[in-house]
């Protein structure tokens, strides 16, 4: 079964702190901050909202891609550089990053972009900040529900 959809791809327990995070900032505040702060304290509060809404809408939550080693969203990525390292991560949203085990990576990042349709074996290249040219090869490609190191 093939998932299309124009939403982001994430884990149910990201889908979860997501909505938990949006409950939490719509409760009213009990802040004694004074004028200026209490402005900039809720512009940026309006602005999370805005940003968990537009994330968690038409979300695909906790549906593996297809199992056919394809790069794409919800795959566990393992690539080697051209200096031999290896790395694997997950292919998903910046709010999946620093509540897994795994590195996370945006499809709208350099390297994202870069292995986005990748087949094992493909070797494809992209940019860093600095203008180097970096060279990846994708080793492997598993949906995030099968991967080993992978908690549930």
């Amino acid at each position: 079964m093939t998932i299309v959809s124009s939403g982001p791809w994430l884990t149910p327990e990201t889908h979860a702190r997501l909505v938990r995070e949006l409950a939490a900032l719509r409760r009213p505040a009990a802040d004694d901050r004074d004028g200026d702060d209490e402005i900039t304290l809720t512009i940026h509060r309006q602005a999370r909202i805005r940003q968990i809404e537009d994330l968690l809408r038409g979300a695909v939550v906790g549906q593996d891609p297809p199992d056919d080693g394809i790069a794409e969203p919800g795959m566990v990525l393992t690539v080697e550089y051209d200096d031999g390292d290896t790395e694997t991560f997950l292919l998903g949203t910046r709010d999946e990053a620093g509540h897994g085990v795994l590195e996370v990576y945006s499809p709208d990042s350099p390297i994202g972009r870069a292995l986005h349709g990748a087949k094992p074996g493909e070797r494809r290249e992209y940019r860093v900040p600095s203008g180097d040219a970096v060279r990846v090869t994708l080793v492997g490609a598993e949906p995030y529900g099968r991967h080993r190191g992978t908690s549930h």
